[in-house]
């Protein structure tokens, strides 16, 4: 396999997860390269579920070196946590599982910003999940953040956390927050700096010597393109990069040792959290959530719900260069009779065929639609192309020539051998 990036395409929750599992059985190396434990990767292996947020999801396959880069920003605690619960279900992590030391470190004072600057902004609140993620990304650009080299470092740890805590506690009572001890803080994060010290590993300089000695590598980010802090619908994203480009800055390993890059979409749209999306529908939201689908891995939130945007789509594969698309979720059409796509917007007397910039005027934007019949039988149950039913094959073929990319996979449920790879 040649060295991979996969991006989501749409605002996150794609499926990305299944397909990163899907694609390590052929790649040594799994980097996750930017995001926190706000992002979850659900994968099923037989009847187990599996749900995780910082560690890469080929921790799951044997003999893997899964890699935390230092794009990442990490919750210590929520990390141990993460890496004690894959242990009891028998996964095996230790000598499988790198971190970076210059990752960033989300402590508990960015959690409680997080959730504090949200109660204030009320109606125009982002819909964060309140994990501390943009106010840690806040203090790396400020260029006051703790790093996990700092976490390991006992003497300077301390005396910038102590400094860090005062510092933060006097912004929580302006806020109307609860104030942090800092001797709590400072041992049960230190607790966890000793648990994981033993994975910890410049991992830049481990990645390019793997690459020398071709290794097969490949880097998944969380959350999807339209939650981008550059090319998202700003200000409602996320607060790093998403798209791509982050895979480089957010693992150390150049463009030119990039091969393709794979995104990732359902057949359908769906985001958490506020903001535009166009094609929402409340009836296909509610035919999802009665199916049991559309939740968060990580908060449990009821997901919005919509028809595919391949407006949206193609200008992800624009920003992203993506080579391939892979589309999950298929089956989740399988009892609708007319399937619709989004081709176009409209707001007022204009037109568009892209996302526009200003968020007011996308907020307003109406999907133009195209239908498409549906097929009215399950695909679940489908292991290669010829085996989808003729209106599932004509659909996903013309979704993916609406987003301007192949289609390389599609898949049908979330076990691994419910993928069709063409």
């Amino acid at each position: 396999m040649p060295n991979t990036i996969l991006v989501g395409a749409q605002w996150g929750d794609e499926g990305k997860g299944k397909i990163i599992d899907v694609l390590t059985e052929d790649a040594d190396i799994v980097v996750r390269t930017q995001g926190g434990n706000n992002a979850g990767h659900t994968v099923f292996v037989g009847k187990q579920k599996y749900v995780v947020h910082l560690i890469p999801s080929g921790i799951l396959r044997k003999g893997k070196l899964c890699v935390i880069g230092n794009g990442v920003v990490i919750d210590p605690i929520g990390l141990v946590r993460e890496i004690e619960g894959l242990k009891a279900l028998r996964v095996k992590v230790d000598g499988g599982l790198l971190i970076s030391e210059t990752a960033h470190v989300v402590l508990p004072y960015h959690r409680e910003l997080d959730t504090q600057r949200e109660i204030l902004k009320g109606k125009n609140r982002i819909g964060t999940t309140k994990r501390g993620i943009g106010p840690a990304y806040s203090d790396k650009a400020a260029r006051t953040g703790l790093r996990v080299i700092d976490l390991l470092n006992e003497t300077r740890f301390e005396q910038v956390l102590r400094k860090r805590i005062k510092e933060n506690n006097e912004i929580l009572k302006a806020l109307g927050g609860k104030t942090l001890s800092f001797k709590k803080v400072h041992e049960t994060n230190r607790e966890a700096g000793d648990y994981l010290r033993p994975y910890v590993a410049n991992t830049v300089v481990r990645l390019h010597e793997a690459s020398r000695k071709g290794a097969r590598i490949l880097f998944e980010g969380a959350q999807g393109t339209f939650l981008d802090i550059d090319h998202g619908t700003y200000p409602y994203v996320t607060s790093s990069n998403t798209t791509s480009g982050g895979a480089c800055t957010g693992s150390g390993m150049p463009p030119n040792r990039m091969d393709r890059v794979v995104g990732v979409m359902k057949a359908y749209t769906t985001r958490v959290g506020e903001g535009p999306l166009p094609t929402e529908d409340s009836d296909i939201a509610d035919l999802l959530h009665g199916m049991g689908r559309e939740f968060g891995a990580t908060t449990g939130r009821a997901r919005r719900c919509g028809w595919f945007d391949a407006v949206a789509t193609r200008h992800a594969s624009m920003v992203n260069g993506i080579d391939e698309f892979a589309v999950t979720n298929l089956d989740g059409l399988d009892t609708l009779e007319r399937i619709k796509v989004c081709v176009g917007y409209r707001s007022g007397s204009k037109q568009y065929d892209y996302i526009p910039n200003d968020i007011e005027v996308f907020s307003e934007c109406k999907p133009i639609y195209t239908e498409f019949p549906g097929w009215r039988v399950s695909t679940e149950g489908a292991r290669t192309w010829r085996q989808l039913p003729v209106n599932a094959r004509r659909y996903l073929k013309a979704i993916a020539d609406f987003a301007c990319a192949e289609l390389s996979i599609a898949s049908v449920g979330p076990a691994r051998e419910q993928t069709i790879m063409l």
